[in-house]
């Protein structure tokens, strides 16, 4: 299912790269928003940061095996079924008012992250010929950074 022509995907490699700067995003804007947190669901700061440890620890669990597990499968069908996970997943934790409730749904949240950073490169090569894998590697893990170094900072700044 090589998707590889003479054009550049750069449109579906800025999706990727966009979906990437949304788990990054997703996974640690709540170590910002601790104190907010704690006050809003009536825990403490250090329960409210298991928010962010949650999803990593779902992210960290569930990339290799998944990956292994799901390596039959179509792989676009997959990244729509990871990417509506992670959309449901941190719609409900929006919702949710149970502190226990959301921590699970930051696992799972982690869990659709973790898959999705283990195909998003691979993905990516899929979609490019041979000569442009690294061109196209690169724009999608963009989004880690531009997370990291705008998406964040600004999330908080605007979120306090």
């Amino acid at each position: 299912m090589k998707r590889i022509n003479n054009t550049f995907p750069i449109l579906s490699l800025l999706a990727l790269a966009t979906t990437l700067f949304i788990s990054i995003m997703t996974e640690a804007l709540p170590a910002g928003f601790l104190l907010l947190i704690s006050e809003d669901l009536n825990v403490t700061e250090a329960q409210a940061g298991q928010l962010v440890t949650l999803y990593a620890l779902g992210s960290l669990l569930s990339a290799i095996p998944l990956t292994i597990a799901t390596q039959s499968w179509n792989r676009k069908k997959l990244l729509i079924i990871v990417t509506l996970g992670f959309g449901i997943t941190n719609f409900m934790t929006a919702y949710f008012l149970s502190f226990t409730l959301i921590l699970i749904t930051r696992f799972f949240a982690g869990v659709f992250a973790g898959l999705l950073w283990a195909m998003v490169a691979g993905y990516a090569t899929r979609m490019v010929s041979d000569d442009k894998k690294g061109r196209a590697i690169t724009i999608v893990m963009l989004g880690v950074p531009i997370a990291l170094s705008i998406g964040i900072p600004l999330g908080t700044s605007l979120g306090q």
